[in-house]
């Protein structure tokens, strides 16, 4: 089947182009065609984007849950509501992040993700996020302190056989011992490694970095602050061009200085637009669980009792038009954040991330204040508005 998504303003990793439209065929990005040379006749399915963006679909590889639901929770159902939420807010892709816990319950979460099948009306899991439980106790925010362990292969092995080839990330703290052999193994399996709750000098940071590490987890966030003498973990990934920088565009988490500070410092192509998304994302203010642990949502902020952060309530649609509203940043930049950069972040940039020849047609439609109007999976089409 031909499909032609006309009338849009097409938005790729470097420009938006105008009076053009899209061509799919068996869900691939087939063309980019002017409009004036479209011949209506030639195509089984013509979709008229009403002169709205089309853009690639968002892909969040760092989020917990949202609707009143979590990885954790290690159901069918609470992954379908999740993904139906993200289908809403323009995730097309996602990963499931797994947080801190007992082995018993990071490996059911494991298996529930690794057994997963997507759905065609939501957003398709891509794979897991392991964040935990290999972190430094002197950073571990809100992940569960009682489940916090030094790195061990054995066990890495463990979640990496259970997970059957699904393991596409695993955050940790370079600097423990034994991290070493975990991020060599883990190299060695192609899932890539991330930095996150640790207490790393910039020396064993930059160590990480060289056996493997390529990614910061939550940048600032979780890790040793920064000093002109000592700049630590943030010195090394806002310095080392091998380095992904995970940003969580709350404006809760970040000064929007600090924000710009990094997209100075990285460039917009090493940015990664993350949620860092917990049950409560799309719900009210009130008391919420993550792994384990009372949370208070109060006018969004998501805390544990002690007051530290514990996740947020983002989703990537708001994340994205925070970068453009108060940061202005141009909206094509903006959703290569979002969009290529976490493909690339995770190497699946050859089929997903962008809107270019030859990818899986993950799309999405939407207006001026980046209201997401439809989601497009393999070149179907569900449109969301009312």
């Amino acid at each position: 089947m031909r499909k032609l998504i006309k009338n849009v303003r097409v938005i790729t990793p470097y420009e938006i182009i105008f009076e053009h439209a899209l061509l799919i065929e068996e869900g691939i990005i087939k063309k980019i065609i002017p409009e004036d040379k479209i011949n209506d006749e030639y195509y089984s399915e013509i979709i008229d984007g009403e002169n709205n963006f089309l853009a690639p679909g968002f892909i969040d590889i760092h989020n917990h849950g949202n609707s009143g639901y979590d990885f954790m929770d290690a159901t069918e159902g609470a992954i379908d509501e999740m993904t139906k939420f993200h289908f809403k807010n323009g995730v097309i892709s996602t990963l499931g992040t797994i947080i801190t816990s007992s082995d018993e319950n990071i490996e059911k979460a494991i298996v529930n993700l690794q057994e997963y099948k997507n759905k065609n009306d939501r957003a398709q899991v891509l794979g897991i996020h392991l964040e935990g439980p290999f972190f430094n106790l002197l950073k571990k925010g809100a992940q569960p302190k009682e489940y916090i362990k030094d790195p061990y292969l054995e066990g890495m092995k463990k979640y990496n056989e259970l997970a059957k080839g699904s393991l596409k990330m695993v955050s940790l703290a370079p600097e423990l011992k034994g991290a070493d052999s975990l991020i060599s193994y883990l190299k060695s399996e192609n899932v890539m490694v991330a930095m996150a709750h640790s207490n790393a000098t910039f020396n064993e940071a930059k160590k990480g970095v060289d056996n493997g590490v390529t990614i910061a987890t939550h940048l600032y966030n979780g890790m040793r602050s920064f000093s002109h003498r000592e700049p630590g973990i943030i010195g090394v990934s806002l310095t080392d061009e091998r380095v992904y920088c995970e940003l969580i565009n709350d404006r809760i988490h970040l000064h929007d200085a600090a924000t710009l500070m990094a997209i100075k410092m990285k460039g917009i192509d090493k940015i990664v637009l993350v949620s860092d998304a917990m049950r409560a994302a799309g719900l009210e203010n009130g008391e919420y669980e993550l792994g384990g642990q009372k949370v208070f949502v109060k006018e969004g902020a998501a805390r544990l009792e002690n007051g530290s952060l514990a996740g947020s309530t983002l989703n990537l649609r708001d994340a994205v038009y925070n970068m453009i509203k108060w940061l202005n940043i141009p909206t094509h930049q903006a959703v290569r954040m979002a969009s290529l950069n976490p493909a690339k972040a995770i190497k699946i940039d050859d089929r997903k991330g962008s809107i270019e020849v030859g990818k899986d047609a993950d799309l999405i439609i939407f207006d001026e204040n980046i209201n997401v109007e439809a989601g497009i999976v393999g070149g179907n089409i569900t449109w969301l508005k009312n």
